[in-house]
């Protein structure tokens, strides 16, 4: 390539080089990887709208369906909230406000097996000095809501020790440790995955259920900035090993 009669020379500075080689793949990786990610949100948001649409069916019908086929999938189910026994899922903000969310134990009708019931969140002591008092639910009752298949493993800090007092403190909603410490209680068996219960179900406290953690437009502007920040980079390196600055711009070359 020639500009005004003169050539592209390179001259390639070992630190610069090895910089853009390490970083360049990076950025674009991380690129393609917030674009799988919105795909992901996108799929999991269609879902969840599809299964909104439809009427809720008896948790009953369910126990034998697959997780794909749970997800989000509008419920009804009746019975009664066990007192005293609950868990406190751990760390929940709403609106900059520490809390809890409050998942009670229903004993279903007809001694048809427990389910771990999401009733939303509660305002807690920021300072963890003392537990919220949870508002008790008496007597029979009969919920609508949908069931939550968690996208992925949850993320934890400390394996979760849950120990013998009520209520248990929960990091994360691991069902596979849950479900036998339930079953415990009656020897009934568990329904594999927690219900959210609507707004103004009896027992609900704040609901406010967010589908996704971050839109699928959030992560595709993040896909944006890596793609940004690796052209940024390419320019920089081409400039930097290269006499093409001179060859565009040669008065304020031969001024420097």
């Amino acid at each position: 390539m020639a500009i005004a009669g003169k050539r592209i020379s390179f001259n390639f500075d070992w630190r610069t080089t090895a910089f853009t080689l390490v970083m360049m793949p990076l950025l674009v990786t991380l690129g393609f990887w917030q674009l799988q990610r919105a795909q992901e949100k996108a799929l999991i948001g269609a879902a969840w709208e599809l299964r909104q649409s439809q009427p809720p069916k008896p948790l009953a019908a369910q126990w034998d369906e697959t997780p794909e086929a749970l997800a989000f999938t509008p419920v009804k189910l009746s019975g009664e909230l066990l007192k005293d026994k609950y868990f406190l899922l751990d760390n929940r903000i709403q609106q900059g406000r520490f809390g809890y969310e409050v998942l009670s134990i229903m004993q279903l009708d007809d001694d048809a097996g427990l389910a771990l019931v999401n009733r939303g969140w509660l305002a807690a002591d920021p300072s963890r000095l003392k537990l919220p008092p949870v508002p008790p639910v008496d007597g029979r009752i009969e919920l609508t809501g949908h069931v939550y298949v968690a996208p992925g493993e949850p993320y934890l800090l400390a394996e979760q020790q849950l120990g013998e007092e009520w209520p248990k403190l929960l990091q994360a909603i691991e069902m596979e440790k849950i479900m036998p410490l339930v079953g415990q209680i009656n020897g009934q068996r568990v329904f594999p995955y927690p219900i959210r219960i609507a707004a103004g179900e009896p027992g609900a406290l704040t609901v406010d259920w967010q589908v996704v953690n971050m839109s699928a437009d959030k992560h595709r502007a993040y896909s944006a900035q890596w793609f940004t920040m690796a052209l940024v980079l390419f320019i920089f390196f081409l400039l930097r090993s290269s006499n093409l600055w001179q060859l565009i711009n040669p008065s304020r070359s031969a001024r420097s």
